[in-house]
């Protein structure tokens, strides 16, 4: 597929001089509309041989545009497998933190095809974890582009012959001569390797909403122009285009059983449990979860721990008991409200990613990323083929956790509707729980059938055997804190290849 960039293609230098001031011009405007319209990032990776131009791009592009409405990130800094914050956590999550917001331009100089093709390259990936990487990128562009983004991709191409008689001339000019590593002469003896590799890559990953664009790097002022001109039509024709509309949802509508009876009718939500055999339990539970973090194992191991659940279920009560049993440096807990401007300006599931701990440590949501298909879905703030494709990538979002050794722990709070009416009732009676209180939480009372279709709905698509739902009932809220404690100390047990007998002697 490279044959056509290996044609020696050539600009001349009048010819370059006449057409890069309009050209420049013109991706300046454009540039400036998108900032104005601000609803739509876009993404130009530069990929490709060294010595085939990528730096020079890189730099040309930050000149002809205003550098201050520009993201750049390079594989030396953000994307550096060596960087203390990417250790420990799923290799696309660096590559989430570079995502540009609406209205800006994000320039990735590398990006997550270089992970793939030198993973292979250098025996660090073999074919099936590659294969699998290939598909979560295509998971991931499928999910930018129908966020809105838009995707340049290019692959800037020399032939063997020609990569290496760059590289000499570079390496002879005194003033280009820093350029050339040894890393490059490395990657030029394995040029056939990464040509093979990245032809299949490049086939794979060329698609409808964002293909591959191939430009033959040899000649600066013919790989300038195409660029250049690339890029512009990308831009002007995402620009000018009539407003999208929004797509439906193909999919047969979600129903409710026939005859009614649904998974939270089978809860048996009044569970019994006194106040001392709940201390006994408490401090037991507590003691065990304390131990299981502090296990060596846990060292390579993180732990996300999901709270969702009917307002007033006891969330919070649940999440202070465990707060309460470890290292105050290792867990964060993370409430989740609507979304700020500047999360509206991403992707998502970009505000939940930026959250993901690091080895070794624990974060603790209050609400999360499922109000995607709960709150969003019921208040008319997500539309229908938007909450229904978030099914997917929420379960492909915990799957990349999971291989990346963070255990998933999610729990449904469920209490009745009439203990939820008392409980409203009894915090607007008490003083210190009045804040505890809204018309919100009043107005969602009046949906209690709509959100149990939701949690329902919920429940069934993304209780995967990865990330399973634990249901806890509510109603005794020190039976429910006891649930909840004990199952995230079987959850670590049967993760750490440790026994409860183990987790005593320790």
């Amino acid at each position: 597929m490279f044959e056509s960039a290996e044609l020696g293609h050539r600009i001349d230098k009048a010819r370059f001089r006449e057409e890069s001031p309009a050209l420049r011009q013109a991706l300046l405007e454009a540039q400036y509309e998108l900032r104005e319209r601000g609803d739509f990032p876009v993404i130009i990776m530069l990929n490709g041989f060294d010595g085939a131009g990528r730096s020079e791009t890189m730099n040309l592009l930050s000149s002809w545009l205003d550098p201050r409405l520009i993201q750049i990130h390079t594989r030396t800094s953000a994307f550096a497998d060596e960087d203390d914050d990417n250790r420990g956590r799923p290799w696309l999550w660096r590559y989430w933190r570079a995502l540009p917001p609406k209205g800006r331009i994000g320039l990735m100089y590398g990006s997550w095809y270089s992970d793939i093709l030198f993973g292979q390259v250098n025996g660090h990936l073999d074919s099936e974890t590659a294969a699998h990487r290939v598909s979560e990128v295509l998971r991931l562009e499928r999910q930018l582009v129908a966020e809105g983004a838009l995707i340049i991709k290019l692959w800037l191409h020399l032939s063997r012959e020609k990569q290496k008689k760059r590289l000499k001339a570079l390496e002879h000019d005194p003033a280009t001569r820093w350029r050339v590593r040894a890393q490059d002469w490395r990657h030029y003896k394995q040029y056939a390797d990464i040509r093979r590799h990245a032809e299949h890559i490049l086939r794979r990953t060329s698609t409808g909403e964002a293909p591959w664009v191939i430009v033959e790097g040899e000649d600066d002022n013919y790989r300038h122009l195409t660029i250049g001109h690339v890029i512009l039509q990308a831009l002007r024709a995402r620009l000018d285009a009539a407003p999208l509309t929004h797509p439906r949802a193909e999919a047969p509508p979600l129903l409710p059983p026939l005859d009614g009876l649904q998974l939270l009718d089978t809860l048996q939500l009044d569970q019994l449990m006194g106040k001392a055999d709940y201390q006994r339990e408490l401090e037991h539970w507590q003691a065990r979860l304390n131990r299981l973090t502090r296990h060596p194992d846990f060292a390579r191991r993180a732990l996300v721990a999901v709270f969702e659940g009917n307002d007033a279920a006891g969330k919070g009560g649940a999440i202070r008991r465990i707060a309460t049993a470890l290292d105050a440096r290792a867990y964060r807990i993370v409430p989740i409200a609507a979304p700020s401007e500047d999360e509206r300006a991403m992707p998502w599931l970009w505000r939940f990613w930026r959250q993901v701990p690091s080895h070794g440590n624990i974060t603790i949501f209050d609400r999360s990323w499922y109000g995607r298909v709960l709150v969003e879905r019921v208040e008319g703030f997500a539309r229908e083929h938007e909450w229904l494709r978030a099914y997917g990538e929420i379960n492909d979002f915990e799957h990349q956790l999971a291989d990346a050794g963070v255990m998933v722990v999610k729990f449904w709070l469920a209490i009745s509707h009439d203990e939820q009416l008392a409980r409203f009732q009894a915090r607007e009676q008490t003083g210190f729980k009045r804040f505890k209180i809204t018309e919100e939480d009043w107005r969602n009372r009046e949906k209690w059938l709509a959100y149990k279709d939701a949690v329902c709905d919920m429940i069934d698509r993304t209780s995967t055997q990865t990330a399973p739902w634990t249901l806890v009932e509510a109603n005794n809220k020190h039976y429910a804190r006891i649930k909840v404690l004990r199952t995230l100390c079987e959850r670590l047990e049967s993760q750490l290849d440790t026994t409860p007998e183990d987790d005593a002697a320790g």
